[in-house]
């Protein structure tokens, strides 16, 4: 189980990434959920995130580029990876994943 992430790492990941990034690497890694982008997206906006499915679409592509997301199977069903969560403890940089 993951723990809660400390302000300042969240406000990292908004100005690294975007703050819809940050939304969706936090809210899978806080919840230690495997969803595809629909019940994703119907889950940030149940919890105040609003968020449109189309950018919940393209952000997950985005972060699974960044390998801080990982496809687990063909129906499309995302979780953080393990540098997603190296990422989310602050034990590692963004830039370091551009290397």
């Amino acid at each position: 189980m993951h723990g809660p992430r400390t302000a300042s790492c969240v406000a990292r990941l908004r100005r690294q990434l975007g703050i819809h990034d940050g939304f969706i690497l936090e809210f899978l890694a806080e919840h230690d959920l495997e969803l595809p982008a629909k019940p994703l997206y119907r889950n940030l906006n149940r919890h105040g995130h609003e968020i449109g499915y189309s950018t919940v679409r393209q952000r997950l592509r985005e972060l699974e580029s960044h390998d801080l997301l990982e496809r687990v199977d063909e129906a499309g069903y995302y979780q953080v990876s393990a540098k997603g969560e190296a990422y989310l403890a602050e034990e590692l940089e963004l830039r370091e994943l551009e290397e």
